[in-house]
């Protein structure tokens, strides 16, 4: 059966939802092995936490009488809306082929994995108030046989669709080596969407979708050769620094700050704005902000740099003590990489911060190592109310997955581009159980190299 712990790993879900939401649905792709239809992420896991959400969401708008604030809204952006608030489906939907008594199980666990992700901090209010309809997952494989003109447009329907699109081939007996697509032949391969950066060639998404029709139409022979070019014309348009360089974008900070414990609903996220361009994302009133590596020269109010990406960068700082380089690889590469780097971050955080002065980590795409190195800061050095402490609270506390999760979705509230990975974040959980670390900075620690 799906554990709570299974369903808590979704929470940064339910943060991406505000992205999600404006385009009335979303569709997800997976696959799994052979002789399955559906994995079991489409089956349980995905049909837990759209009914988990559906439940905070419609226990949300029923403390705060959010229903009656949609009769404000225009008709147009609240088509039924009325309705389906006071009858807002909270029930389980499971495909056909999950057993009842296992469907049973889950459901006795509900309750209490609705309430760990309304204590979690997550953005419940933001849901409640963008989403008109609930969530209800479909599902469809290669098997699947739809008559599109007895379909209803979307807009008709009384729920918002999650489709999980199967890319699992049916158990016919054919060979998937035989398979064919029009004149051309594949052999997809379950996982490798989690190793972009090993067949990407630097192609984003964003650069796909912009390019999509010359990149189908290249054919294989010429697809590489065509991502090259457009990714090398991508580069350089942003070195040019004209109208489509990287845009340093800073979120305000509000007079209220939310703590690292609190519901940070009150933080906006501008769904609109294009993921192609790297960001630098200040962390509230904390002094610390995560970016890319690319955008070290651009950064303004920056008194100290912490540069965690494989290459060393040319920096303007008042001394060579504000810089401090870490060279740290993804998990996939070395396992240990950021758990025998983190003391010294820390500490190196430690020695700039206590003094007030404002500190950006840096890694390679500022989605994944640096979001990490910083989760790893703030729950060594700061305290529940979000207060920098010298580390007295971790250094009297107990820290727990559950602890680090509350502070991972206070990160991805203003960093909203992160991708922590999870061989990376179990490493900086190992860093932080394993005794409480040495955090006065050591002789030669802010060192160049």
């Amino acid at each position: 059966m799906v554990t709570p712990t299974t369903v808590l790993s979704q929470l940064l879900v339910s943060i991406s939802m505000s992205l999600i939401l404006p385009k009335g649905g979303c569709m997800v792709v997976d696959s799994t092995r052979r002789g399955k239809r559906f994995p079991d992420s489409m089956s349980k896991t995905i049909p837990i936490w759209t009914c988990v959400l559906n439940r905070a969401i419609s226990q949300f708008r029923t403390d705060s009488n959010i229903h009656e604030n949609d009769a404000a809204l225009p008709q147009e952006d609240c088509n039924g809306c009325d309705e389906i608030a006071r009858d807002w489906d909270c029930s389980l939907h499971l495909p056909l082929w999950v057993p009842q008594t296992e469907k049973a199980s889950i459901e006795e666990h509900l309750e209490e994995w609705t309430e760990q992700l309304k204590a979690s901090g997550a953005d419940i209010a933001s849901l409640a108030v963008s989403l008109k309809k609930p969530l209800r997952p479909l599902w469809i494989s290669q098997r699947t046989v739809i008559w599109l003109n007895e379909v209803p447009h979307h807009d008709s329907w009384d729920f918002t669709p999650i489709i999980l699109v199967s890319a699992s081939s049916s158990s016919n007996g054919v060979s998937q080596h035989n398979r064919t697509t029009s004149e051309f032949s594949w052999n997809y391969i379950p996982g490798a969407g989690d190793d972009e950066e090993s067949w990407s060639r630097g192609l984003t998404p964003p650069l796909f979708w912009n390019h999509v029709y010359d990149l189908i139409n290249s054919g294989p022979e010429m697809c590489n050769q065509k991502v090259a070019d457009i990714v090398e014309k991508s580069r350089v348009r942003r070195a040019y620094r004209g109208e489509n360089a990287p845009q340093i974008r800073v979120k305000s900070i509000s007079h209220e700050e939310p703590s690292l414990a609190s519901d940070v609903s009150n933080i906006e996220v501008d769904a609109n704005e294009s993921s192609e361009d790297f960001e630098v994302s200040w962390l509230g009133s904390t002094n610390l902000a995560v970016g890319a590596s690319q955008l070290a020269t651009d950064v303004a109010d920056v008194d100290c740099i912490l540069n965690c990406d494989s290459e060393s960068i040319s920096v303007s700082l008042p001394s060579e003590e504000a810089y401090l380089h870490l060279p740290m690889v993804s998990s996939k590469f070395d396992r240990f990489s950021l758990f025998n780097n983190l003391s010294k971050a820390v500490s190196f955080a430690k020695f700039n911060l206590s003094q007030g002065k404002r500190l950006l980590i840096l890694c390679n795409n500022g989605e994944d190592i640096s979001v990490c190195v910083c989760l790893a800061i703030l729950m060594s050095l700061f305290d529940e109310k979000g207060t920098f402490d010298d580390g007295e609270s971790f250094n009297t506390a107990h820290i727990t997955k559950w602890d680090m999760r509350r502070r991972l979705v206070f990160v991805c509230k203003f960093a909203t581009n992160a991708r922590p990975s999870r061989g990376n974040l179990r490493q900086v959980f190992n860093f932080l159980i394993g005794g409480k670390c040495i955090l006065q900075p050591q002789e030669g620690d802010r060192s160049d190299e």
